[in-house]
């Protein structure tokens, strides 16, 4: 077993998490997550409402008596998001671990204190890492331009993004993007990382609540089958290349373009509704990482981590005998 600061301090038996992901985090895979033994999250605001939020817990709370979390994204919308209700709604349902990511955690870091919850930040720079540890979060998990969803605008993998956190924060750093193996995990911790966060790959397993299309697709997909999104209006955002995706770079590449262009292709709706659900993976615009080209089956979560795992320990006891 394989033991770091970060299992140690949040009581989990591997370094592996699995982050919120709109969509997918919901109780059906977010508890084999915690079944295997991983940490993962439900998406607070894949939930319609903060008493939706409350069910999905609940039900999580049915199918597994291992800890797990709750993600709360904070990001500008056109429609108010009632964050205060469901911060609310993680505090009275006893959860002792959530990841924020998106805008500054501040505000809501007094409630989850006063909670005694433990708060992990995902950030995609330095600098915004260090501003979320002075806000007094637990953990920084540190997205690199791998990854699927926003990797920022810095453009900086996790070979370099990686080490420089874990050089410049005193607290637990998580490596996020770019790992779907035990090679990534070996590479991870001697990077300094204590965890690793995995997303694609945890959409390739049996428990993942999406088409079995969407699944067939990352596994059929190199890593060359991912295409940035969004440039222009500076919130990239890596995405599976598909006809939809590729639309929506063409016609932002146009002089004079707004997001209003864009707006229907790239539509969250549309994905999860064609993609996701219906399974159309030419249809909408949906998220997966470089990692797909390292992603070859469809597992369920234990296999997954179970693999991930002993690989790991096989990898790190072959390195031994590389130092005389």
């Amino acid at each position: 077993m394989i033991r770091t600061r970060f299992t140690e301090d949040f009581g989990i038996d591997h370094p592996i998490l699995c982050g919120g992901m709109t969509g997918l985090g919901t109780a059906e895979l977010i508890s084999a997550v915690a079944n295997s033994g991983a940490l993962g999250f439900l998406t607070a605001l894949t939930q319609p409402t903060p008493e939706d939020l409350a069910k999905e817990i609940a039900r999580t709370r049915e199918l597994t008596d291992d800890p797990f979390g709750v993600n709360l994204t904070i990001l500008p919308t056109i429609h108010p998001i009632p964050y205060d209700e469901y911060r609310g709604v993680i505090v009275e349902s006893g959860i002792t671990v959530v990841e924020t990511a998106g805008a500054d955690p501040g505000p809501h870091m007094p409630d989850f204190r006063a909670a005694g919850i433990k708060v992990i930040h995902k950030a995609t720079s330095v600098r915004h890492a260090l501003a979320a540890e002075r806000r007094g979060v637990d953990a920084i998990s540190i997205d690199g331009f791998e990854c699927a969803g926003h990797p920022g605008e810095d453009d900086v993998p996790g070979l370099v993004l990686i080490p420089a956190a874990v050089r410049s924060l005193s607290i637990p750093v998580i490596a996020s993007g770019g790992i779907a193996n035990g090679q990534g995990l070996v590479a991870a911790l001697a990077l300094g990382a204590s965890a690793v966060n995995m997303g694609t790959r945890f959409m390739a397993t049996t428990e993942a609540p999406i088409h079995q299309n969407v699944k067939a697709q990352i596994v059929k997909n190199s890593e060359r089958d991912t295409v940035l999104v969004l440039r222009e209006f500076r919130n990239t955002a890596r995405v599976v290349r598909n006809t939809i995706s590729e639309q929506i770079v063409e016609i932002s590449a146009r002089e004079g373009a707004t997001f209003d262009d864009i707006a229907e292709l790239a539509s969250g709706v549309r994905g999860r509704t064609k993609v996701l659900v219906e399974g159309n993976v030419e249809d909408g615009m949906w998220w997966a990482g470089q990692t797909q080209g390292l992603i070859h089956d469809i597992a369920t979560v234990q296999e997954v981590v179970n693999r991930i795992v002993a690989d790991a320990e096989q990898i790190i006891g072959n390195l031994s005998s590389l130092v005389e």
